[in-house]
C-alpha cells in the first residue's frame, strides 16, 4: 500500500510544489497565532465551565467552544491557503 506522500508524487509527476522559505515561515507564524487562539479559548471555556452548575449551559459552553475552534481553524486554513496562493 503507498502512503499519500508517495500517491502525491506520482499524481505531479515526481515532484511536489516546494514554498520559499519566507512563506513557509509565514505559515508556522500563521499556525502558531491560531494555536494560541484555540488555547486560549479552551481556557477561557474551562474556566466559564467550572463555575457553571447548570448542565444546560454547560453544554451551550461546550458547543460554543466547539464553534469558536471549527472557525479558528477555518480562518487559519484560509490565511495559509492565502499565502500558499500569494
Amino acid at each position: 500500500m503507498k502512503s499519500a506522500y508517495e500517491l502525491a508524487l506520482e499524481r505531479t509527476g515526481g515532484k511536489l510544489n516546494e514554498l520559499p522559505t519566507e512563506k513557509k515561515e509565514k505559515i508556522a507564524e500563521i499556525d502558531r497565532i491560531y494555536k494560541s487562539r484555540i488555547a486560549a479559548a479552551e481556557l477561557s471555556a474551562q474556566q466559564k465551565l467550572a463555575k457553571e452548575n447548570d448542565p444546560e449551559k454547560a453544554e451551550e459552553l461546550r458547543q460554543g467552544l466547539i464553534t469558536e475552534i471549527a472557525s479558528l481553524r477555518d480562518q487559519s486554513e484560509r490565511e495559509k491557503a492565502a499565502v500558499r496562493k500569494s
